[in-house]
């Protein structure tokens, strides 16, 4: 496995999804989530584990997304876990991660909620 720059803040994991998403970097988008984690994606649907958010993302990727940072919400921690969110800049709702520290003090994805389908429709 590539030595990735790992995240050491909680914010830091959006900066780099990003990077490595717009790089076409499917197995560097995985590395930024815990071994059993869950993404809530497609729309809803839940993949599960990273292996499987690594095959997920290379199909995604391989159509060339251009991601854009967005301006994070403040982040919520409690000891080694925290909630990190973003409003999207299409004003869709809300994008919400829960990242748990790692023993060397980084960051990962352990729960991600990319989209929030609205209930009403």
């Amino acid at each position: 496995m590539t030595d990735y720059e790992k995240a050491m803040r909680p914010e830091d994991i959006t900066r780099l999804f990003v990077e490595r998403s717009n790089a076409g970097d499917a197995a560097g988008v995985a590395a930024l989530y815990e071994e059993n984690a869950v993404l809530a994606y497609p729309p809803g649907g839940r993949t599960v584990g990273r292996e499987a958010i690594r095959e997920l993302w290379a199909r995604v990727l391989a159509n060339g997304p251009r991601f854009e940072l967005e301006t994070p919400l403040p982040t919520l921690v409690s000891e080694d876990i925290a909630l990190t969110s973003t409003p999207p800049k299409d004003g869709s709702g809300a994008r919400a991660q829960v990242v748990r520290r790692q023993p060397d003090g980084s960051w990962l994805r352990l729960l991600d909620q990319p989209e929030f389908v609205d209930p009403t429709s």
